[in-house]
C-alpha cells in the first residue's frame, strides 16, 4: 500500500505544470544556464521512472529524498514534524473514545428518551461544522480570551523549565488543538456506539440477564459493551484516518508544528519530495491504525482466532 501509494503520488506531480524550478525560469534576472545547472544537480532533468527509482533508493536508506526548499534530507523534516503530529492524533482520539464510550453507551440505555434526543442533536450540530470551522472558532477563543496559546506547541523558555512545568506547558497548547479534533471526530464515534449497544441491548439473552435482576450498569458494561465492541474496534483503525485529515487542518490554523503546516509549505513551494514524504508519513499511521485494530479484535474475540 505504500508503495503504491508513493507510486500515485510521483504520477500526480507528473502530470501537475510546473516544479520547484519554474519561477525561476520566468525570472529575467536568473541566466538560463542556471536554471539547468539546478535542475541537473537536483535530478529534475531526469525521466519520471529514474527519479521515482532514485527517491526509492532514498527511502530505504531513511532520507526519503531531498528538500529543495530547505537544503536538507526530507527524513530529517519529516521526523520531528511526524512525532508532533501523532502526539496531537493520538490525545485526540484517546480523548474522543473516552468520551463516545459513556456517552453512547448512556444513549443507548435511554432509546427515545431526552438524553437521547438531545445527544442526537447535539451530534447532528458537530457533524454539520466543518473541521475549519472548528479550528476558527478555537482561534478566535484564544485570540479573544487569551487563556490559551494562539499557536505553537511550547512556550518561550521551554528548554530551562523542569520536567513538570514542560507537561504543563505541553498540555496547555495541546488543549485546543486537540478539543477542536475532538469535537470533529465525536459525533460519528458517539453514533456508532449507540447503534452497537442499541443492537445488542435488544438481544434475547442481555432481556434474560434483565428479568434476572442483573444491575442496569453492569448490564451495560459488564454484558452489552463487550459484547458489541468487534464493530466499534473495527472503527478505531478508520478513526484513525479521519483524526489524521482533520489534524492537517487544525496544525495550519493554529500553527501546531506537525506535518500539516510543513505539506502546506511543501504544495505551495511545489517540493515533490516533502510533498511525497509527508503524505507517505500520513499513510503510515493509517496502515498502523488499522493493523493495531486487526491486532486488538484478534485478541478480544475468540471465534476470530479459532480456525473454522
Amino acid at each position: 500500500m505504500l508503495a503504491a501509494t508513493s507510486v500515485l503520488l510521483f504520477a500526480l506531480a507528473e502530470v501537475a505544470p510546473g516544479d520547484f524550478l519554474s519561477a525561476l525560469e520566468v525570472d529575467p534576472r536568473v541566466p538560463r544556464e542556471t536554471v539547468e545547472a539546478l535542475r541537473e544537480r537536483y535530478g529534475l532533468d531526469r525521466g519520471p521512472a529514474e527519479r521515482y527509482l532514485a527517491w526509492a533508493r532514498s527511502a530505504l536508506t531513511g532520507d526519503f529524498g531531498y528538500s529543495f526548499a530547505h537544503g536538507r534530507p526530507v527524513g530529517e523534516l519529516l521526523l520531528p514534524r511526524a512525532r508532533n503530529t501523532l502526539v496531537l492524533t493520538l490525545l485526540a482520539s484517546l480523548s474522543a473514545w473516552a468520551l463516545a464510550l459513556p456517552l453512547g453507551t448512556w444513549m443507548a440505555a435511554r432509546r427515545g428518551g431526552w438524553v437521547d434526543r438531545l445527544g442526537l442533536g447535539a451530534s447532528a450540530v458537530l457533524l454539520a461544522t466543518p473541521q475549519l470551522l472548528l479550528g476558527l472558532g478555537a482561534l478566535l477563543l484564544a485570540a479573544t480570551t487569551g487563556a490559551f496559546p494562539a499557536g505553537g506547541m511550547t512556550s518561550l523558555g521551554f528548554a530551562e523549565m523542569g520536567g513538570t512545568a514542560r507537561l504543563r506547558d505541553l498540555a496547555w497548547h495541546l488543549a485546543l488543538p486537540a478539543a477542536a479534533l475532538v469535537l470533529g471526530s465525536l459525533p460519528v464515534l458517539v453514533h456508532h456506539v449507540r447503534s452497537a449497544l442499541a443492537e445488542v441491548l435488544d438481544a434475547p439473552y442481555l432481556r434474560v440477564a434483565r428479568g434476572h435482576g442483573v444491575r442496569p450498569a453492569r448490564l451495560l458494561f459488564r454484558y452489552a459493551l463487550p459484547a458489541a465492541a468487534n464493530p466499534l474496534i473495527s472503527l478505531f483503525g478508520f478513526s484513525v484516518a479521519s483524526l489524521l485529515s482533520g489534524a492537517l487542518v487544525i496544525e495550519v490554523i493554529l500553527s501546531w508544528p506537525g506535518m500539516g503546516t510543513l505539506l502546506l509549505q511543501a504544495i505551495l513551494a511545489r517540493d515533490l519530495h516533502v510533498v511525497v514524504g509527508a503524505t507517505l508519513f500520513s499513510a503510515v499511521f493509517v496502515v498502523a491504525g488499522q493493523l493495531l485494530a486487526d491486532l486488538t479484535l484478534l485478541a478480544a474475540d475468540p471465534r476470530i482466532r479459532e480456525p473454522a
